[in-house]
């Protein structure tokens, strides 16, 4: 059959099936801006879903009203599960919420703050306490010498 005689309900039928988003199975711990931008996200999918809802073409386009659903579910669940995590500070020991500054073996420097998954964004210096990097520091003290892919990095300082 020729691509020309498909309905295009077949393709929206097939766009508002959408798979839920995955859900961690690790604890959803957040810092105070984790929790503030998870509630953002869900306000933002309870107008997305109100606007979806009052669209007037919602039997015509259903993946608005599919996505809206499925960020609804996402960040309701991610809300209900978050645990804030502030732990009192420890003077020079890696914890959650702290900034962290690594020296690895070539010289080079990085920093980089534990924050919760929905927070970690990488390019901009923020992992997941979940992530390879953040497991290897986590607990240990200024000039502690920890593996990380195979090749030592020394903690140089904690904020």
């Amino acid at each position: 059959m020729s691509v020309a005689f498909t309905r295009e309900e077949d393709y929206e039928a097939q766009a508002a099936d959408l798979p839920d988003r995955p859900i961690s199975s690790h604890p959803n711990l957040v810092t105070a801006a984790g929790l503030a931008a998870i509630e953002a996200e869900l306000a933002a999918a309870r107008a997305a879903y109100s606007a979806a809802q009052s669209a007037d073409d919602v039997s015509q386009d259903r993946t608005a009203m599919a996505r809206a659903t499925r960020d609804l579910r996402y960040w309701s669940s991610r809300r209900a599960s978050a645990q804030l995590t502030e732990p009192p500070p420890a003077p020079g020991k890696v914890q959650f919420g702290r900034t962290v500054e690594i020296e690895r073996e070539d010289g080079r420097v990085q920093s980089f703050r534990i924050v919760g998954e929905d927070e970690a964004d990488p390019a901009s210096g923020s992992v997941s306490y979940v992530s390879p990097l953040a497991r290897a520091v986590l607990g240990r003290l200024v000039g502690d010498v920890v593996q990380v892919n195979g090749a030592e990095v020394e903690i140089i300082a904690v904020d």
